[in-house]
């Protein structure tokens, strides 16, 4: 994409038997019928040297509730706004932009 690139994530997180402040094992046992949330993250980065992100978006929802349907539909709508991100054809102008000297 000439307007940048564009990175989505999408990770599923596991709750563990291991503590928060703890050393970190390497082998921590995974606890049963815990919450189990998916996250989706969208980012969209420039083309320069030190890339700059344009736009993003993070959400962490429920893997076992109802709504589950309702959460991937705003996540996939919302990702594909941000990909669309720095393109030229939607583009919003807005005051004060662009300054012009003499």
């Amino acid at each position: 994409d000439p307007s940048g690139t564009f990175v989505q994530l999408r990770l599923n997180l596991v709750q563990t038997a291991c503590g928060k402040r703890a050393p970190r094992p390497q082998n921590c046992r995974p606890l049963e019928n815990r919450r189990k949330p998916v996250c989706v993250a969208c980012y969209k980065f420039d083309h320069s040297d030190v890339p700059k992100v344009l736009d993003k978006y993070h959400n962490c929802g429920p893997s076992h509730h109802m709504a589950v349907k309702e959460f991937k539909q705003r996540d996939e709508a919302e990702c594909r706004a941000v990909e669309e991100a720095g393109k030229g054809t939607d583009v919003l102008y807005l005051p004060g932009m662009y300054a012009f000297s003499k």
